[in-house]
């Protein structure tokens, strides 16, 4: 009888010697591994929920293929696949794929332990390390008499990318936000710990009518299970320094399904948000020109590195700064019940073109709110009076006329947020911030405005042009018809 013998080469043997330790460890240590986490991640979920004033809902804390799939089946979804099938020819199996890609694209994976532990951490370092932060205003009593229950959304207007960080950090003691992130977080390792923290992605510019219903229907399905979640109304960061008209995408998304004799209400509450500097102001403003060319992945990572190294060195040096004030205030807040029971209405029973209507009469009066409780901080203060001055100004003049206008705005009903309760100190600290970016220049002890950083002081000033008494209709007078 014949009998052979086969030789495998050394690294072949190594490799399936790993594979073999890899399948042991799976069956056996991994299931504990998996149990220990989970224990640890149950335990920080009871421990929070005992001081949350809004507890994470068990739609947030439901496994992320679940919810892919969930949404996969869902009969409107389906539809819409079936739809999809139809008018481009392929197969409905290859929509239903199509739109279960689209899910797994939306659906975020939440994590109470990296939300609570890493991005709390990371948020109040990053926040209190650039910044002087502050909360300015809340209105305490309205906030507290929100039912528990409420799925509870907070518009913001959009500054700048730090405002994820500022209002997670200070939202954190309240509930677990949710976010819709743009395109530009879809990149690793980046987009794992967005999805981690409960952010959804959405492509804000596709034209697809099925990645749109996937979309419309986890906001449905998020805001009916009580998911707290965060909108920017303006659908983007404000490139002149102005609030921009709202978008109503995601607002109509939420309240189109909305039952006005439900057992749980959505609670809309206002947040504004100012910086005495926002860290993109003269690539924001650069987008204004079409003119000017894009800049490249490589050049804009360049000058971040670059902006980086020079505040290092600076803080090496001692001769560094924090950007100034951040500052914070949260608004009364909006019920949708009752703001549907002011109007007669129910948006379920309405035809498209109204509904659209009325979900802009919404929109309007939300941003209204926002732009009412902006804060008003030292260097949009300090902006507006260089740019409006005729003539060089001493530091008294300057002084003079930004107590002037703090004047205005506090009778128009304006949030002035006076650092240390001192407009002395306040008007000295935006003079020298101005001065330190040589965006105020200095000659003969008399300040104006540099010729070469004037729009980047509009930029500032715009923040609060639309409190001033002859602004446009944003502020508190419309707070209170909007009300």
């Amino acid at each position: 009888m014949l009998s052979a013998e086969v030789g495998l080469p050394l690294w072949l043997v190594a490799i399936l010697i790993g594979l073999a330790g890899l399948a042991a460890l799976d069956r056996m240590l991994m299931p504990g591994v998996r149990w220990f986490l989970r224990r640890r991640v149950n335990r920080v979920i009871d421990e929070i929920n005992t001081r949350l004033h809004l507890e994470i809902q068990p739609f947030k804390l439901t496994r992320r293929q679940a919810l892919i799939d969930l949404l996969t089946y869902d009969p409107k979804v389906v539809e819409a696949a079936v739809a999809h099938a139809r008018e481009t020819g392929q197969p409905r199996e290859r929509a239903i794929a199509e739109a279960k890609a689209y899910a797994r694209e939306i659906v975020p994976s939440f994590n109470a332990l990296i939300y609570f532990r890493l991005g709390y951490w990371f948020a109040k370092r990053v926040a209190r390390l650039l910044y002087r932060l502050r909360l300015g205003y809340a209105d305490e009593a309205g906030l507290r008499a929100i039912h528990p229950k409420s799925t509870v959304v907070f518009v913001i207007n959009h500054r700048s990318n730090m405002d994820y960080v500022l209002v997670a950090f200070l939202a954190a003691e309240h509930t677990a936000l949710s976010y819709a992130v743009g395109e530009w977080a879809r990149v690793w390792p980046l987009a794992g710990l967005v999805r981690a923290m409960g952010a959804y992605f959405i492509r804000r510019n596709s034209k697809s009518p099925l990645y749109r219903r996937v979309l419309e229907r986890y906001v449905h399905m998020a805001t009916a299970n009580g998911v707290c979640q965060a909108l920017f109304p303006e659908g983007g960061l404000s490139r002149d320094g102005r609030l921009r008209p709202p978008k109503m995408g995601l607002i109509d998304y939420m309240v189109r399904g909305f039952d006005p004799k439900g057992d749980r209400d959505v609670v809309f509450v206002p947040v504004g948000l100012n910086y005495d500097r926002v860290l993109e102001d003269r690539n924001l403003l650069r987008d204004l020109d079409p003119a000017l060319p894009r800049p490249s992945r490589l050049a804009v990572a360049r000058s971040a590195l670059g902006f980086m190294a020079r505040n290092a060195g600076r803080m090496a040096s001692g001769t560094w700064y924090r950007f100034g004030y951040a500052c914070v205030n949260f608004g009364t807040p909006l019920s949708l019940r009752d703001w549907l029971a002011g109007r007669a209405l129910d948006f379920r029973d309405l035809d498209p073109d109204r509904r659209q209507a009325e979900v802009g009469l919404l929109a309007d009066a939300l941003m209204a709110r926002i732009g009412g409780i902006v804060p008003v901080l030292p260097v949009p203060l300090v902006a507006t009076v260089l740019l409006e001055a005729e003539a060089p100004l001493s530091p008294l003049d300057v002084k003079t006329r930004v107590a002037s206008l703090m004047a205005a705005l506090a009778s128009d009903g304006a949030r002035l947020y006076i650092p240390r309760g001192d407009q002395d100190y306040a008007i000295e600290v935006g003079l020298r911030h101005l001065a330190l970016r040589r965006l105020a220049v200095e000659a003969e002890g008399l300040y104006r405005a540099s010729p070469e950083g004037e729009a980047v002081l509009r930029y500032y000033a715009n923040s609060i042009a639309h409190l001033r008494p002859e602004g446009p209709a944003l502020g508190a007078a419309a707070v209170r018809a909007a009300s």
